[in-house]
């Protein structure tokens, strides 16, 4: 048998859809869930650390409550996670404790990952609960998070986690088998085994597939997988029906489509690049926008034309070249009334100036990712 020349994984995170979980007619798919907690518990017992992001809580909260479909108003949504959400845990734990393992449930909104302290709050939490045996299950906080909701999936949600954790691998588990040249329905579409990187191409082929439960579809699962890249983490798409997938997925064997890591960022230029919140644009000219693509040089006042948006010092802002593209995204160090002051001048011209010169640079080459 051919085998993915793959490293030995010790951290691994696995998200699985809503269509995997819950059946046609809105009940738990219980020999599904089984399958998986055996896997994971296995797995768990020979030294791998594993973090299961799940979908269905809304899901499950639809069956209860009687509805038809999918509710469209943001409070029937809510109504339905925090319903759901009860069931879902419970479920979880029932099965995991059959195979000697204990979960522990973990709500998450975007907030966690955009505010700096939070996001070490919840780094820790995780690190812990691993410390402690435990086996993470994690969910957006969709009764609260009415922007959670409308974004709509649980995809980039685990490819976050995936950085916050520091993760080797994340697996991907949905209701198809990876991703295809076409619509998987067609007889000529074939199996995509590996990307290398995510082209316009690859794009163009994920047309964005919904399921009645879930919200996610193939252009989700590309930006998550974009997200890892990225950051050094491999990405594995996969059937969830499969038999043994996750540990098959670990043993090398080529089942789904794998995404490959590109260069690692350290933690903090990964939580630049995908969890802050940015919170205004810096415009720069063309010297400025080549010091920093080509020559690895901080961003100074003496390029910035203009800025956009109301920021303080320690904010994310998006760098903006002349075509109006985003180049980079950093951390500033001054807030965007001082950089109006001192945008476009030199070092010398801002020392004349009392309390102006805090730093030389607006963003430190250190605080600030490229080619976001």
């Amino acid at each position: 048998m051919e085998l993915r020349n793959l490293p030995s994984f010790k951290r691994v995170v696995v998200k699985i859809g809503s269509s995997s979980l819950i059946d046609k007619e809105g009940a738990l798919n219980i020999s599904q869930i089984g399958n998986l907690a055996n896997q994971i518990a296995g797995l768990k017992r020979e030294g791998v650390e594993i973090l299961l992001v799940s979908s269905g809580a809304i899901g499950l909260g639809i069956q209860k409550l009687g509805f038809i479909r999918r509710p469209k108003s943001i409070p029937e949504k809510q109504a339905c996670a925090s319903v759901g959400q009860g069931m879902l845990i419970k479920f979880y734990e029932q099965v995991f404790s059959q195979h000697g393992a204990t979960v522990g449930q973990v709500l998450l909104t975007r907030e966690d990952f955009s505010d700096r302290k939070r996001f070490l709050n919840a780094r820790n939490t995780m690190f812990v609960l691993l410390r402690m045996g435990v086996v993470p299950v994690i969910n957006e906080n969709d009764t609260v998070a009415v922007d959670e909701i409308r974004l709509g999936d649980n995809d980039n949600l685990a490819a976050l986690v995936s950085v916050l954790v520091d993760a080797d691998l994340l697996i991907l588990l949905s209701d198809i088998n990876g991703l295809y040249t076409a619509d998987p329905r067609f007889p000529s579409s074939k199996l995509i085994a590996e990307v290398k990187e995510i082209t316009a191409e690859i794009e163009k082929i994920a047309a964005g597939s919904k399921s009645a439960l879930g919200t996610g579809g193939m252009i989700t699962k590309l930006q998550a997988a974009r997200i890892t890249m990225h950051s050094g983490i491999t990405t594995v798409l996969a059937a969830a029906g499969e038999r043994e997938v996750i540990r098959r997925v670990l043993s090398g064997e080529i089942l789904g489509t794998i995404f490959w890591p590109l260069s690692r960022l350290g933690n903090r230029r990964s939580w630049i690049a995908y969890n802050s919140t940015v919170q205004g644009r810096i415009f720069i000219d063309d010297g400025a926008a080549a010091a920093l693509l080509h020559k690895g040089k901080s961003l100074l006042p003496s390029g910035i034309q203009r800025v956009e948006g109301d920021f303080q010092i320690g904010n994310t802002v998006s760098v903006i070249e002349p075509s109006g593209r985003e180049i980079a995204r950093g951390i500033v160090n001054y807030s965007s009334k001082d950089i109006e002051m001192i945008k476009g001048t030199k070092t010398w011209e801002r020392a004349r100036t009392p309390g102006r010169k805090a730093y030389d640079e607006v963003i430190h080459r250190n605080n600030l990712v490229m080619n976001v």
